[in-house]
């Protein structure tokens, strides 16, 4: 089926040990970077509307994101992925071949078998938090964009300064 019959969210399903042979989630890993107290920026990729996001695209987000300040400003950024795939997504296929002149209706509310995972993500919720100085905000900009670019529907997002001074006394008393 196509990606855009998976965008909407619907009634969740999480419970994995009642679904045979539930994929795992393709996302690598949910954080990128080195972390350090003294990150100035906070930018935050936010959803308009509700999504469901595929677990695929969130990789790709995150890869595209990565590799984007990696190459350009080295280990000095932190990026995480929010949004996690627990819902399970599934397809019930449709026999379709020779001599056959339409798909097969089927049964009305099939199961289906699973297909993958995705993350539903209500309104205003993040989907990335990328942490990184104020010399490289506008390139985090920009890769902020590219990640949201690889995700479907359409994102803010939302730029906040991090108290560095306040966190820095607190340690030293």
């Amino acid at each position: 089926m196509k990606a855009k019959n998976y965008r909407s969210v619907e009634r969740p399903f999480t419970r994995v040990e009642y679904i045979h042979g539930a994929p795992q989630p393709r996302l690598a890993k949910y954080d990128y970077g080195a972390w350090r107290e003294d990150y100035e920026h906070r930018l935050r990729l936010v959803t308009k509307e509700p999504v469901q996001i595929r677990d695929t695209a969130l990789e790709a987000a995150r890869v595209a994101a990565g590799k984007t300040l990696s190459q350009r400003i080295g280990d000095n950024f932190y990026l995480v992925v929010k949004a996690h795939p627990h819902h399970v997504l599934r397809e019930n296929k449709m026999i379709f071949g020779a001599h056959a002149d339409r798909l097969q209706e089927g049964m009305s509310r099939a199961f289906g078998r699973p297909i993958g995972r995705a993350a539903q993500v209500e309104t205003g919720e993040d989907v990335l938090e990328l942490f990184v100085y104020s010399r490289d905000l506008e390139l985090a900009k920009q890769a902020v964009k590219v990640a949201a670019s690889k995700l479907p529907k359409s994102y803010d997002i939302i730029i906040e300064r991090r108290e560095v001074q306040q966190a820095q006394n607190q340690e030293t008393t």
